[in-house]
């Protein structure tokens, strides 16, 4: 099964520089993190150490994986059941943290990316 996350599609947005994998798992390790679409949550992620993450939908179960660098500044991410390489840059804004998705280039493809205050799995990987 393939996880493919949800986006947010807007009007490319003057972005800065992305940020290098340092400067990401300076900044994400240890967070739990939301991911919105038109200002409402369809995920959320915690970081752990050693580029380890756990996904989940809104509601859904939650999947384990991992993140590296691609190329410079490339961050991708693969999830158990599926060796797809799902990639993003991560821009920081002065509103926050931006997500642009690589994987359809031309899609021109963003999310939104806030600090959560925790994470809730339903099915075998349950907690956080």
């Amino acid at each position: 099964m393939r996880y493919i996350l949800a986006l947010i599609c807007l009007t490319a947005p003057a972005l800065a520089e992305p940020m290098t994998a340092a400067e990401f798992e300076a900044w994400s390790t240890g967070r739990v993190l939301d991911f919105t679409m038109n200002g409402e949550r369809y995920g959320t992620e915690y970081y752990m150490p050693g580029r380890r993450v756990k996904w989940a939908f809104t509601g859904e179960d939650c999947v384990n994986g991992f993140w590296y660098e691609r190329e410079p500044r490339e961050i991708c991410f693969i999830y158990s059941g599926d060796l797809t390489p799902e990639c993003w840059h991560y821009h920081k804004t002065e509103d926050g943290i931006i997500a642009e998705y690589l994987n359809e280039p031309d899609a021109n493809e963003y999310a939104g990316v806030t600090a959560s205050e925790g994470m809730a799995c339903f099915g075998p990987n349950v907690g956080v």
